[in-house]
């Protein structure tokens, strides 16, 4: 099997790239590049995520992506499921709340949650982050899936990471994701373990990715 070279993130988050480019490097010889770098408009792939379902906004946009540059394109869809809200914000969770003026997208989504959780007892904050990875390129699509249980948090805790990090305490720790850093949090994530995933399907599968 050939070394795979170049993958492009259907993403234009730069936390979320800088995440994914630190776990994928970990595979040799296994490349990501930023979509912005291959696509003109790439702010407007999120026009494509409609779906209720995770699997679905995964593959329409790695299958956008992919159409516009030919590259194989990865793309994930990604939530929080609290299990005392039925799951939600699940696949809403990067738009959960509506900002108010000086508030960030993630701060916002962060105190609405607390908010909605503020009754919820010790016990019964039960959670999981969702990844659902898609590798579309010419001919093949490779689907995966990675998660991370956890808890909720009464308050945010520590600086690192984003999204639900400060209020999201993995299992089998005593500390938020943010709190816990970068190095341990790349080894445990849902998105960490989706891309595990994803590098053995490549290799099981003798996967060449290349540029056509």
């Amino acid at each position: 099997m050939r070394t795979a070279n170049v993958i492009v993130l259907a993403s234009t988050n730069r936390h979320k790239f800088e995440e994914f480019r630190e776990l994928i490097a970990r595979h040799s010889g296994v490349e990501l590049h930023p979509i912005e770098e291959h696509i003109r408009n790439a702010d407007k792939l999120g026009y494509v995520e409609t779906s209720d379902h995770y699997y679905d906004n995964a593959i329409a946009k790695a299958r956008a992506c992919n159409h516009g540059c030919h590259y194989p394109s990865l793309a994930d869809d990604s939530g929080l499921e609290v299990d005392a809200l039925g799951g939600k914000p699940g696949v809403h969770s990067h738009r959960f709340a509506i900002p108010k003026a000086g508030e960030t997208q993630d701060s916002a989504n962060v105190k609405k949650l607390l908010e909605a959780m503020k009754n919820v007892p010790e016990g019964q904050r039960t959670a999981r982050f969702v990844c659902h990875l898609a590798l579309v390129m010419e001919g093949k699509l490779v689907h995966v899936v990675g998660t991370l249980e956890g808890s909720i948090a009464r308050e945010p805790q520590g600086t690192g990471g984003f999204g639900y990090d400060p209020i999201f305490i993995p299992k089998g720790q005593t500390q938020t994701l943010s709190e816990l850093g970068n190095e341990i949090k790349n080894k445990i994530s849902h998105r960490a373990q989706a891309v595990a995933h994803l590098m053995e399907e490549i290799k099981q599968q003798e996967i060449v990715l290349a540029k056509p």
